[in-house]
């Protein structure tokens, strides 16, 4: 190496969680020597501050909601107001950006999730799981004396939700405030994905720092209800991704409005009917999915759609028909496994669907 401080920075790529006391043990320095250093490596750009995060240029970077998912699937028709016989229950990590991240960690792409999560058994669980699939979660938050979000999705005996609970209070707490601690990762990424569990305080301000900086975003619709957390002026926005309820939640039936608000393409998934993709200036256009074989649980579909999306528009900016047609595929896959992501997506699926 050609200076302590190269050196420094080595040993922060290899143990971002390093103590600066050990840090000085190896090197041969004070630990004001060290703290000298890794201030000038924060100035550079080349540390991005506490758990000395080292930023990953062309990343994407899902913010959003991260829990356990809870799985009911019933034994007969759905009875109202009363107990209803269903088979056992089945736990899998979920929220819409961690899914979405998770598809492209596992897809090889190079990904960070920021979430909140608490500091529990389900919260330490997610964390460890995301860094069997290679997710960055260096930019999440532990909340202590909190308890990680939880979906419970009640399905049908075909597979299909008929209802879902989500208690998610700790993404309501990824704030403006919150938010400016990541910044630097920001502004190191390729792609941001955010999906709309996020308040919509910080959906604006991530839309008024695409403006300024350049970023493209795309944006993830997670319910009708929170349709309302999307601003009126939607400038910064890439992509919107959303389904024909959510849509119409917003009280714009044509993608067309959309764009008037500012938002330069338009995703409208219509689950076996297809999707209708929509970019500024042009006619929308239709694609219809391949006819599906048997459907094992709908769970994850939604989110393997977008992560195929994003993971398009991340190679090709412009080409939303090809990135439609690589969330569909995924998303067809999903509908194969019970887990809300499938385990055998990988490198070589994404290279096979691409070429």
């Amino acid at each position: 190496m050609d200076s302590k401080k190269e050196q420094l920075l080595a040993l922060l790529q290899a143990d971002p969680f390093i103590s600066q006391q050990a840090l000085a043990e190896k090197l041969g320095l004070s630990r004001s020597a060290i703290a000298g250093h890794i201030g000038a490596l924060t100035r550079e750009g080349r540390v991005l501050g506490r758990a000395y995060m080292l930023p990953q240029r062309s990343a994407l970077l899902c913010i959003g909601g991260a829990n356990i998912d809870r799985k009911l699937r019933l034994l007969g028709p759905l009875q109202m107001g009363t107990s209803n016989p269903a088979a056992g229950q089945l736990e899998t990590p979920g929220g819409v950006a961690r899914n979405v991240a998770e598809n492209l960690a596992r897809l090889g792409l190079p990904t960070q999730l920021i979430c909140a999560v608490g500091d529990d058994a389900g919260g330490r669980a997610l964390l460890a799981q995301a860094a069997e699939v290679g997710l960055n979660t260096q930019g999440c938050w532990v909340a202590a004396g909190e308890t990680t979000g939880s979906y419970t999705a009640v399905l049908d005996d075909n597979g299909a939700m008929l209802m879902a609970l989500a208690a998610m209070p700790l993404t309501e707490q990824l704030t403006p405030e919150f938010m400016r601690k990541s910044g630097a990762l920001r502004m190191q990424a390729g792609l941001i994905v955010l999906d709309l569990n996020l308040p919509a305080a910080s959906v604006a301000m991530l839309l008024r720092e695409a403006q300024s900086h350049g970023v493209p975003i795309v944006a993830v619709a997670v319910s009708a209800p929170k349709m309302n957390r999307l601003p009126e002026d939607l400038r910064g926005l890439q992509c919107l991704i959303l389904n024909r309820g959510e849509l119409h939640a917003l009280g714009d039936p044509d993608p067309a409005a959309l764009h008037q608000r500012g938002v330069l393409q338009v995703i409208v998934t219509d689950g076996a009917q297809g999707v209708v993709c929509s970019q500024a200036g042009m006619p929308a256009q239709h694609l219809t999915p391949q006819p599906a074989t048997a459907i094992i649980d709908v769970t994850g579909a939604g989110d393997a759609f977008a992560a195929g999306v994003c993971a398009g528009l991340w190679q090709q900016p412009q080409d939303l028909l090809r990135a439609a047609r690589l969330g569909l595929q995924l998303a067809a896959m999903t509908l194969q496994t019970n887990a809300t992501v499938h385990p055998d997506i990988s490198p070589a699926w994404l290279e096979t669907h691409t070429q």
